[in-house]
């Protein structure tokens, strides 16, 4: 019987494992509960290779052990795990999680997918290489959408694989731009693996969102630059688009305004003459849509000129800390509140001849003379001209003196910063490009552009920016994005009682693996724990006397090992609970570590044997693509991930920027 080589590489993986691990045991001195905890790691490893259930193989071999470990005390094991279950069933970052997947496979049944690659492509044309330019856009703007990446590796295999191979591309090159631009779900935001993560390793999921942004669209950057320089360098392997593949077909209304596609959109649509043959209403709606960058542009500009110059005045409260003015006497005099009395005053008794006293006897109350008018009472006096008492404080009214008007007028405006001019020059460069090179044939795709692209990401960037901005919780962001994938898939009249219904048991699905994961984690970490597999860990590897470079080259290397025969899934709820308490030994910022992590496991999907990537593309390719013409064309983006994590160790702050200026 032959075996198939990636099986070999399973059978030889485990092998490995299985022979490691007897080694520890054997060469140890005393066998301790720390080298059980190892030998359950081991098995756990080796059990997940062979097939079983992760969640359940987690929770199996957690459950023996605790076992063990507690002398074989059932009830103390029993009350373990339902305590890991509730921790799990009570931590609210994880609603987030089936919330998210149901927007994803709403906006996957809006089939929006098609006419996004054709709009993409087509706008592209003039790009070398430029299907598998529009396949990476299409994947990263449609896997962020989704987060699914199985679904939108499929689709584009049904979708941009024949495209490309009737266009000439080699077969190694379009394979590896689908199964990379597909795996660009799983880092960029709003990515289920970041939940997991911030769940797993108590690190906001808001800042892993923010940090994640600029790394993911790095690595979506490199990817392109890679493809766009293997067509300048190697030509056949990336043909140009022919004339034919070019041509947009126009509308008639559009084909009587234009003397050809070429014509220029906006003269054409102003001239007179040539447009008495068409509707003026069908003239307006055009004059419209070209209108809408400018004007998008316009709106943009003054309301962040407006937030960027307004000054808000600070809000001053003539409060005075208790006691500040104790110190000076001098000052003291002249600041009212609680003094102590005078020495010498104080209370007295009344003089003696003074104060109250009876009336004389031969007075009393008498009837005023009738001969002689009242005269009218005295006026009373100004106040300004009493006199303060003697001993008596001059009161608060009386001392302030009149602040000086440039203190009252605080500026309430400031010239516009640097890095506002520079983006909005960018901007208006690009609008008046756009401008000046519309013909009605760039119209008709910005029209296609209208109906995919913009939709989509109106409702990614109302997602995300809700939840950098502050504006919403993942939960609360993650809630609106599934009423707007809803109102998605109905604006495409894709909505319907069995679109929800199949949308609804597939995230139950994929929610109850989450959550069951969740719980076989909780229970295998405090197993581990438990056991002292933790601390065995974390005393050898401190004992390695590692900088803190070496550290993370040693973690990041171990996490691209763990990928090829094991998902990501796997690896954030196993290992990451015995990594994540080293960081602090070794000064790690667990988000920056979350970030290298995230990039590094984009190599579980395109590294084999367990590349489930190229699975999903094999299941819908031609017959003649093979299994190795796939990972063939999977390695080259494999090195540049590597490329981008070292990029993001150098200059951390392309993950780190937008987290500290948004949140400290």
């Amino acid at each position: 019987m032959k075996i198939r080589r990636e099986l070999w590489f399973g059978l030889t993986f485990m092998a490995l494992i299985v022979i490691g691990a007897a080694t520890v045991l054997l060469s140890a001195e005393t066998i301790t509960n720390g080298h059980l905890g190892l030998l359950m790691l081991s098995l756990v490893v080796v059990a997940i290779m062979l097939g079983f259930p992760t969640a359940f193989t987690l929770m199996g071999m957690g459950m023996l052990f605790t076992f063990m470990a507690y002398d074989r005390d059932w009830h103390r094991t029993l009350d373990l795990m339902v305590q890991s279950a509730y921790k799990t069933m009570a931590n609210d970052v994880l609603i987030a999680v089936p919330l998210f997947v149901f927007m994803g496979y709403l906006v996957e049944r809006a089939n929006l997918i098609e006419s996004l690659f054709k709009s993409l492509h087509l706008a592209l044309a003039r790009l070398p290489g430029a299907l598998a330019v529009a396949t990476l856009v299409t994947c990263t703007i449609f896997a962020t959408a989704t987060g699914i990446v199985g679904a939108v590796v499929t689709l584009m295999g049904l979708l941009a694989l024949p495209a490309m191979l009737r266009g000439g591309y080699s077969v190694p090159l379009a394979a590896g731009a689908i199964t990379a631009g597909g795996c660009l779900g799983i880092l960029i935001p709003p990515s289920v693996l970041l939940i997991v993560y911030g769940a797993t390793a108590g690190v906001s999921v808001v800042q892993l969102y923010a940090g994640a942004f600029f790394p993911g669209l790095m690595l979506a950057g490199l990817y392109i630059l890679y493809v766009i320089l293997i067509a300048k360098l190697k030509p056949q392997w990336a043909p140009p688009l022919s004339a034919a593949d070019r041509v947009v077909p126009l509308p008639p209304m559009s084909q009587r305004l234009a003397s050809s596609p070429t014509a220029h959109a906006l003269v054409g649509l102003l001239k007179g003459r040539r447009n008495a043959e068409v509707p003026f209403s069908h003239v307006l709606r055009q004059l419209a849509i070209v209108a809408l960058p400018a004007i998008v542009f316009a709106l943009l500009a003054g309301f962040s000129y407006r937030a960027v110059t307004t000054v808000e005045a600070e809000a001053r409260y003539d409060i005075e800390e208790i006691g500040a003015a104790r110190g000076s006497s001098s000052s003291g005099a002249s600041s009212g509140g609680l003094a102590e009395p005078p020495a010498e005053g104080g209370l007295q008794e009344p003089p003696s001849e003074g104060g109250l006293q009876e009336p004389p006897s031969d007075g009393g109350l008498q009837e005023p003379p009738s001969g002689e008018a009242a005269s009218p009472p005295p006026a009373a006096p100004d106040a300004s001209t009493l006199a303060p008492p003697p001993g008596a404080q001059p009161s608060a009214a009386t001392s302030v003196a009149p602040a000086p008007a440039a203190a009252a007028e605080a500026p309430t405006y400031r010239a516009a910063p640097t890095w506002w001019i520079a983006t909005f020059a960018v901007f208006g460069a690009i609008t008046a490009l756009f401008y000046l090179f519309l013909s009605f044939a760039r119209l008709e795709i910005f029209k296609m552009l209208l109906a995919s692209f913009f939709p989509l990401m109106l409702l990614i960037l109302s997602v995300l920016g809700s939840i950098v901005l502050g504006l919403a919780t993942p939960t609360e962001a993650a809630a609106m994005g599934a009423l707007g994938g809803m109102l998605l898939a109905a604006a495409y009249r894709r909505l319907n009682l069995a679109v929800l219904k199949e949308s609804v048991f597939l995230t139950a699905k994929t929610s109850a693996m989450v959550c069951w994961l969740f719980v076989g984690s909780a229970i295998f970490s405090a197993a581990f724990a438990l056991l002292g597999g933790q601390a065995l860990v974390e005393e050898w590897v401190l004992s390695m006397n590692l900088t803190k470079v070496q550290f993370l080259v040693l973690s990041q290397v171990i996490i691209f090992l763990l990928g090829w025969p094991l998902e990501w899934t796997e690896i954030i709820v196993i290992f990451m609970p015995i990594f994540i308490p080293l960081l602090d030994n070794f000064g790690v910022d667990p988000l920056f570590f979350g970030l290298l992590v995230a990039l590094n496991l984009q190599t579980a999907f395109l590294s084999p044997p367990v590349a489930m990537a190229a699975f999903y593309l094999k299941g819908v390719s031609p017959p003649h693509v093979t299994l190795n013409q796939i990972f063939l064309g999977m390695l080259p983006f494999m090195g540049i991930q590597v490329l981008a994590i070292v990029l993001l160790y150098i200059w951390p702050q392309i993950g780190l920027w937008l987290p500290q200026l948004l949140y400290k």
